[in-house]
């Protein structure tokens, strides 16, 4: 009986590997920078808009437009209507539109946030998001590289998302801060668990014969939904690490 372990893979069997693997980490580089791009634009309008909304201690115009009119409703709403509208319209959109709207969103988002840096100090802000970025990069890179299969673990977590929002909702009514710190220990952990598998899912979704087109809304697709993992780790782990003003 012939053993397994003497055959070879040919070379053309390993070239076309070898393009897979090139596709595939060219793919994933540029989800992840387009990411990392959108963060930095949501951190430089919102550093931006507090600069903007200050001086001599008091509130500018802009910052009573913003955090006092009902202008604020709009700067709250305006990134939820806007990331809905790039994931059912993403597929009648040419690759430009699609990533120009992912920066106007990701600035919106800076917007959106901006009160975070009035809220808590500069300091507890930025080391925040240093342990977002370790803790985010370590789940990422384990959804990248584990062969198990984390399609169960991700529909689990969807469903405990859905749980975390409708929790969220009570709570701002009944004011619990028991409630609101199990959802904030929840929270970190469905946004870890996220992810993992989105990182997993959006590898799933390489194919190599993809068109320019396809790829490229592929790849900012896959930006958006890390993006929102990243930010949603955040804001839920500044509950707990952030010092306020």
């Amino acid at each position: 009986m012939a053993d397994p372990r003497n055959f070879r893979m040919t070379p053309a069997g390993a070239r076309a590997g070898a393009v897979v693997d090139e596709g595939l980490r060219a793919y994933m580089l540029r989800i992840y920078n387009l990411m990392a791009l959108g963060l930095a634009i949501t951190g430089v309008v919102a550093f931006g808009a507090v600069q903007l909304a200050f001086n001599d201690g008091g509130l500018t115009a802009f910052g009573q437009a913003i955090y006092l009119s009902p202008l604020r409703w709009v700067i709250m709403l305006a990134p939820l209507a806007m990331v809905m509208i790039l994931s059912f319209r993403i597929q009648s959109m040419s690759v430009s539109a699609a990533q120009a709207m992912f920066w106007i969103y990701a600035g919106l988002m800076g917007l959106s946030l901006s009160s975070i840096l009035m809220v808590y100090t500069g300091h507890s802000v930025a080391q925040t998001f240093f342990v977002t970025a370790a803790a985010f990069g370590s789940l990422s890179l384990y959804g990248y590289t584990t062969r198990r299969d984390l399609s169960g673990m991700g529909s689990f977590m969807v469903m405990g998302l859905f749980g975390l929002i409708i929790a969220s909702l009570v709570n701002l009514f009944l004011h619990a801060p028991a409630m609101d710190f199990a959802i904030s220990i929840l929270g970190v952990l469905i946004f870890a668990g996220l992810t993992a598998w989105d990182t997993q899912r959006i590898k799933e979704m390489y194919f190599e014969g993809d068109a320019y087109e396809t790829a490229g809304r592929k790849a900012i697709m896959g930006a958006l939904t890390l993006y929102l993992d990243f930010i949603n780790l955040f804001l839920f782990l500044l509950r707990f690490m952030g010092n306020r003003n």
